[in-house]
């Protein structure tokens, strides 16, 4: 009686078990073919076949092929390598991400220096030297600050110094859009991306004196506020001496002085 009840008990066991796989079983089907657009089709999209850097045209070489289910197709994703030949990269791409649109600037935009630059942006080159340069740091994609130095057109000559432009890309080093170096190479030219004001204003401070660049952090996307110099400490008044007062004059009268040889006599002249 207890062998035949035991034997039945591990029967229903193992149906019960075969129902709740079967269930959980089609549940999985169900979630995989509605996050793939309800049909389970995958569709083909362009992803980076290597780390593709920042002003690079993209060639063949560059992409490879990926099946993504049709659901989790991001926006912008393309499928036809003909959309990407020959497309400028505005900003790096990883190896194995999907190539966007949005991340891509048109074939029909020129060379690759003239694609990277912002609608309304003009690209300004500025002659430098090892310091000038930030010692060879900058690259193709960072940000700088540019300072200017002039003389007073006084007679003192003093030297002023300021922040004519802040947060400004660099587009290029000498003839270089792009750059997979992170060692430092001392270059004589960098491009800038600046508005049509931003490029007069450069222009006239490199006419009236010197320019430097400072190299920003690239988290860092503030433009911090110029904060008044300190005003020069009024002048102290000093008390001036105070003026002596003349000697009275003597009346010596009528005297007359009379030397004779070492002697000095004076007498009075009579009336």
């Amino acid at each position: 009686m207890f062998k035949k009840r035991g034997l039945l008990l591990v029967m229903l066991s193992m149906v019960i078990a075969a129902a709740a796989a079967w269930v959980a079983n089609n549940y999985v089907k169900s979630s995989v073919a509605t996050a793939q657009g309800g049909n389970g089709a995958n569709v083909t999209v362009l992803a980076a076949a290597m780390k593709i850097p920042y002003g690079t045209r993209i060639e063949s070489r560059h992409v490879k092929t990926l099946e993504v289910p049709k659901g989790l197709l991001p926006p912008g994703a393309i499928s036809d390598f003909k959309e990407a030949d020959g497309n400028i990269v505005k900003s790096e791409i990883l190896e194995g991400e999907i190539i966007l649109k949005d991340r891509l600037a048109g074939s029909g935009a020129g060379n690759s220096l003239a694609a990277l630059v912002a609608p309304n942006k003009r690209a300004v080159t500025v002659r430098v030297n090892d310091v000038i340069g930030v010692a060879g740091f900058l690259a193709p994609g960072n940000f700088v600050d540019v300072l200017g130095t002039r003389l007073e057109q006084n007679t003192s000559r003093r030297a002023v110094s300021e922040t004519i432009i802040k947060m400004v890309k660099v587009l290029a080093v000498d003839q270089q859009a792009t750059s997979d170096k992170s060692d430092a190479v001392v270059v004589r030219a960098v491009t800038l991306e600046l508005e049509p004001g931003q490029a007069e204003t450069l222009v006239k401070w490199e006419e009236e004196g010197t320019i430097q660049l400072a190299l920003r952090n690239p988290t860092d996307t503030m433009v911090a506020r110029d904060e008044p110099a300190p005003a020069a400490p009024a002048p102290v008044a000093r008390p001036r001496p105070a003026k002596r007062a003349a000697p009275a004059p003597v009346d010596r009268g009528s005297e007359v002085i009379l030397i004779r040889g070492t002697k000095v006599q004076n007498t009075k002249a009579s009336g």
